[in-house]
């Protein structure tokens, strides 16, 4: 029996302009506060890092939902609009008001079943939804998974050593803050559930281990308190 092959819902130049609204729509919301932004100071509340955590949401979500058997489009447009109202809206109220804009732009720029708008829209009002993952989409689920994923490891090593010089903190904290990146992916790996996000979490939670003992190689007596939490990445 042949493999059935079906034509993907949103070709690649579709995709690209979507990409370039977002962008764009992340940076006018900068653009249109008197005062910068909520809470611009830090780097990821900024209209370039936001699109960055976008695209890195869209390539780890994309990878999972081929691995894992979810509609491809779904996840992948999903990840692109998810958090394009963070930068205007609260957060409580950040998810549904990207699925509004989601929904509008995909009625207004194409000819995409109902059913598909329903089901993007849908996985982007669930993404940040806090229970177990069983009670979602798989689609929401690869959103879901990738978001987290991409606050463990490397990139979010880099996010909390940015946050020690936003603080005024010096390179004897690094230690810690690195600690609480560790703290998340431990986390991560507790809350996702499929085996490809699992295999993802634990390669990025080693990276980050042999980060910590290497610098804990490096720079004897690094301060071990607990670092402050308050204004994590989110």
């Amino acid at each position: 029996m042949g493999i059935e092959i079906t034509e993907s819902a949103v070709s690649d130049e579709e995709f690209a302009d979507m990409k370039q609204f977002v962008s764009d729509y992340l940076e006018a919301s900068v653009e249109n506060e008197d005062d910068g932004g909520r809470m611009r100071w830090y780097p990821w509340h900024s209209a370039e890092y936001r699109f960055n955590h976008t695209l890195n949401v869209v390539n780890l979500a994309t990878d999972l939902a081929e691995r894992e058997g979810a509609n491809r489009d779904v996840v992948r447009v999903a990840a692109l609009f998810h958090d394009i109202a963070k930068l205007e809206a609260e957060q409580d109220r950040h998810a549904d008001e990207g699925a509004r804009v989601a929904r509008e732009y995909l009625r207004a720029h194409g000819d995409y079943p109902q059913s598909f708008v329903d089901e993007v829209a849908g996985a982007i009002r669930d993404h940040s939804y806090q229970g177990e993952l069983d009670d979602v989409s798989l689609e929401t689920q690869c959103l879901i998974e990738a978001d987290i994923l991409d606050k463990v490891g490397a990139n979010g090593t880099v996010l909390m050593l940015l946050r020690m010089g936003y603080e005024s903190r010096t390179h004897m904290d690094a230690g810690e803050m690195i600690d609480r990146v560790i703290e998340r992916g431990h986390d991560a790996a507790d809350r996702i559930e499929s085996d490809a996000a699992e295999s993802i979490a634990h390669q990025r939670l080693k990276r980050v281990r042999w980060f910590r003992e290497w610098l804990d190689a490096e720079v004897p007596g690094l301060d071990d308190t607990d670092a402050d939490t308050d204004a994590d990445p989110a």
